[in-house]
């Protein structure tokens, strides 16, 4: 039998830092099953510089919650033993694990030292601003907890090519190391000149002895977690052909289907269709520039033409490397990359993700439970429940688009043989007047009733003997129309 699939992106930047993450997501699995869920994204399960780091100041990639380093043998989400019950949970319940994974750079150093570097403009990484200088910097680890268990590798600045930091001085800036073969890898994005460098001590993938680690790394984390798959952080950050390789190999050494998302933060179609093309198109990406388009939405209401929703976004132009979100723990308020679409938006766009053809969507657990920290928002659960429900069970068959109108526009699954009683007609509407549109759902259905199952409108609308319906919403809203149960 077919099947829709869907991820939840299983923490917010605020999750609760209480240590016990892991043991709610135990619990939860059978709920989010029962729910639509088939797989979860995790937040980063390696050990941070301090435990209530979200994971993305990574300190020991082979250190999940397991040894009294920085602080705390668990990580903000809760211990080894907790992680590895949680995976179980999801694993019983057929729900696919999917790690995050942060390679760009490392923080929380064991021990400083004292190296060669030169000052680069913050604007343009490119452009040099000092004469050569000795700084020194955090950029030793010895990981003395954990003892050489599964890794004896020690990182010194030979690794990096940058840091933020002169302990000496006091004081920031970004600072290119210096030595044989050293310099910003090209195969990144090439803004502010060169984007290799992000933050905190950036990892140098064109040291040898880096590539055969990080991917030793990545083979250790599947045999050690059992995962089926990997988010890749930050990777417009990272030499473009390390993420080729590290793919194939965790691809060649998994025995099981091994899937990858890449975290791609450019809303640029091309600047991303390049980045696939280095890789071989052996991850998928998320769709950025679809986010972006439901944030421009949200904010200009009637004066955003609907009709270009999808226009210039990957999952129009390449639908099967294409992950669909509307928010996630960077977008979010207070965050780096702040672009949170509007609340009255977010039911449209959660229906653009869920109910087309084309996309693998994820569900971010903050619009799902809500959002902590000093700016707190509550959760929509029971909109996003009710279109969860539409996709596990109507939310099939061809497409056909009903782009046809700047304010009001719909579109129609045409249903599958295989899923009883499936199909459904979405109308969409920006505008502050109630709309309606006429649209073509089979002549197979004539005479059938369908209701809106957001429960929004109350209208039964019975398919003319042409197969046609004509279906209504409301103001800057959405109505998700399928068969009345017999």
């Amino acid at each position: 039998m077919i099947q829709n699939h869907t991820i939840m992106q299983y923490f917010e930047w605020h999750t609760n830092g209480d240590g016990n993450h892991w043991n709610r997501l135990k619990e939860d699995a059978p709920n989010l099953k029962e729910r639509g869920i088939d797989a979860v994204w995790i937040p980063p399960v390696t050990k941070a510089d301090n435990v209530a780091n979200p994971g993305y100041s990574v300190y020991d990639v082979y250190d999940l919650g397991e040894f009294d380093q920085k602080g705390e043998v668990r990580t903000k989400y809760g211990t080894k033993k907790e992680l590895k019950a949680a995976i179980k949970a999801c694993h019983d319940n057929d729900i696919k694990v999917y790690v995050d994974i942060v390679m760009n750079h490392k923080a929380g150093a064991d021990e400083t030292e004292v190296f060669k570097v030169v000052e680069v403009d913050a604007e343009n990484r490119m452009k040099v601003i000092s004469e050569p200088f000795d700084i020194e910097a955090y950029t030793k680890f010895t990981f003395p907890g954990r003892k050489n268990k599964y890794s004896k590798f020690k990182w010194n600045y030979n690794h990096f090519n940058g840091t933020d930091y002169d302990h000496k001085t006091g004081k920031t800036g970004i600072y290119k190391i210096l030595g044989e073969n050293k310099d910003w890898n090209e195969n990144v994005d090439d803004e502010k000149g060169n984007f290799d460098y992000l933050m905190f001590c950036n990892i140098d993938y064109k040291h040898p002895d880096v590539r055969k680690e990080m991917i030793e790394w990545g083979k250790w984390l599947i045999d050690e977690l059992d995962i089926d798959g990997m988010r890749l952080d930050a990777i417009k950050h990272i030499e473009s052909y390390f993420i080729r390789d590290f793919v194939h190999a965790m691809n060649e050494h998994s025995e099981k289907p091994f899937y990858f998302v890449g975290e791609f933060w450019l809303p640029d179609l091309e600047t991303n269709e390049n980045f696939l093309t280095d890789a071989d198109y052996a991850l998928d990406l998320f769709d950025v520039k679809l986010h972006y388009n439901f944030k421009e939405a949200s904010e200009r209401g009637q004066g955003y033409d609907l009709r270009q929703l999808f226009d210039k976004t990957l999952v129009q132009e390449n639908p099967l490397n294409a992950v669909t979100f509307v928010d996630n723990h960077d977008s979010q308020p207070g965050e780096a990359l702040e672009s949170f679409v509007k609340d009255w938006f977010k039911p449209l766009a959660y229906a653009s993700i869920l109910l087309r053809y084309d996309g693998f969507p994820v569900i971010f657990y903050g619009d799902y439970y809500g959002i902590g920290g000093e700016m707190p928002i509550d959760g929509k659960q029971a909109m996003i429940d009710t279109l969860l429900f539409i996709r596990k069970n109507k939310a099939y068959g061809l497409q056909d688009d009903y782009f046809d109108h700047e304010h009001v526009i719909g579109w129609v699954r045409r249903g599958a043989k295989e899923v009883e009683n499936s199909g459904c007609a979405v109308i969409m509407n920006s505008s502050t007047e109630e709309a309606q549109k006429q649209m073509f759902v089979g002549k197979e259905r004539r005479g059938q009733v369908w209701l809106d199952y957001n429960n929004i409108r109350e209208d039964e609308v019975i398919i003319d003997d042409d197969g046609n319906g004509l279906f209504k919403v409301n103001p800057g809203s959405v109505s998700v129309y399928c068969q009345k149960d017999l």
